[in-house]
């Protein structure tokens, strides 16, 4: 692993930073809130900018909307715009999740047509696999797709679908068969969001916004020629999809400490800079660790990729680690922050309710894209080489898994 930018490197950041210091927004303090309708329209507006400048999802292939560049240009592109308040993450998992998934199954035809609107954000994409019965057992799913001639007809629901409201297209995970093993009886396809028999209903959060959806599925149709991989090899496909979640959420994943690094510099304790109480230091002491060894895994993930290797599950230890910790200091902020701990007002609060709004929605980064025993899971198994969890249900076919263990 090097930290070290190579010449060519070093050429493209300080081209990066030249575009940005030109283009981006510096971070400000003071500024309200905006709603969720209006990032989401920055977002879209950000999007366009950075395609139309050549920084477009700078590892996909140029002839896909993207820059055709290394992973490592896209790191240099996280590191540098993380700088300015601009919503560079925002449609992470339609061009993290979906798009790889395209580009590796879909056709020569529907690449061109579909990546370049998702690289720009002129189509917005989300992942469904997740349902009431089945969220860490994504296997145990029940929507079901039927074949009817040269389309398919599904029927079932998913569940926090992140911005399912907003999006034109989403990648869908069925069950098509129910007499084989649950693994192999599964299909994956693209779906457009706007049908008729697509159905989105946002679910209201506790901190206001509604970032999360149920997705109901009645007699919806999808062309054969919008499937995405083989007949019963969605549990494959899905893979697929998972391990480049893994890369995806890494260069966007809170841990919460640079937030809290910046709020410390700017309180006091009885006079005295808060800085200098010992049990905030010990704080900070820690949680610094904890920051930088999310950091070197996160770089020693992606000088892998980098080099022609697959994801892997150092991805699941700083997904862990980092919910964790983003919870627990939001959590420690607002003690630090006292009376005015409970103030929302991002007009009036300390680094516009950051810390307020975090407590509220950290629980559910902590569930998004695998709880934690899913995370200790695959680095069980993954990393320290520890035989895979008993299950009961392996191998069986779906129409014999008793109902309580869809969920196991």
């Amino acid at each position: 692993m090097d930290f070290k930018d190579t010449p060519e490197q070093a050429a493209f950041r300080a081209e990066v930073r030249q575009w940005l210091t030109a283009n981006a927004r510096p971070k400000q303090t003071g500024a309200g809130r905006p709603s969720q309708a209006e990032r989401y329209d920055d977002a879209k507006r950000w999007y366009k900018k950075v395609a139309d400048a050549g920084f477009a999802c700078l590892d996909w292939p140029k002839e896909y909307g993207g820059a055709g560049l290394s992973q490592i240009h896209k790191v240099i592109w996280s590191q540098e715009v993380a700088n300015y308040a601009e919503p560079d993450g925002y449609f992470v998992i339609g061009i993290g999740n979906c798009g790889p998934a395209i580009m590796h199954f879909a056709s020569e035809q529907q690449k061109q047509h579909l990546l370049p609107r998702m690289a720009s954000a002129e189509d917005v994409w989300c992942q469904m696999f997740s349902e009431p019965s089945a969220g860490s057992d994504v296997a145990g799913l029940r929507t079901s797709a039927v074949k009817q001639g040269d389309k398919w007809v599904v029927n079932g629901q998913k569940i926090w679908t992140s911005g399912a409201q907003h999006s034109d297209y989403g990648v869908i995970l069925c069950r098509t068969d129910t007499e084989v093993s649950k693994y192999r009886g599964m299909t994956m396809f693209y779906i457009d969001m706007h049908q008729p028999g697509v159905d989105v209903k946002p679910i209201k959060q506790m901190d206001g916004d509604a970032h999360f959806n149920e997705v109901f599925f009645n007699a919806a149709e999808i062309p054969d020629n919008q499937r995405l991989g083989e007949v019963g090899g969605g549990w494959g496909a899905a893979l697929l999809v998972l391990m480049n979640e893994r890369l995806a959420i890494s260069g966007v994943q809170p841990d919460g400490f640079p937030e809290l690094l910046q709020l410390v510099k700017t309180l006091q304790i009885d006079g005295k800079p808060v800085s200098d109480n010992p049990s905030v230091r010990e704080h900070l002491a820690d949680w610094y660790c904890q920051h930088a060894g999310i950091k070197a895994s996160t770089n020693r993930m992606l000088t892998a990729v980098a080099k022609g290797g697959m994801p892997g599950a150092e991805a699941a230890l700083g997904k862990l680690v980092g919910a964790v910790m983003n919870q627990d200091i939001a959590n420690y902020a607002l003690q630090l922050l006292g009376e005015s701990g409970p103030v929302m007002n991002p007009d009036v609060a300390p680094q516009q309710a950051h810390f307020q709004k975090t407590a509220l929605f950290s629980p559910g980064i902590r569930l998004a894209g695998g709880t934690d025993e899913v995370m200790r899971n695959i680095i069980a198994e993954q990393v320290l080489g520890m035989p895979q969890e008993p299950r009961a249900d392996k191998g069986m076919a779906f129409k014999d898994i008793p109902s309580g263990n869809q969920s196991a």
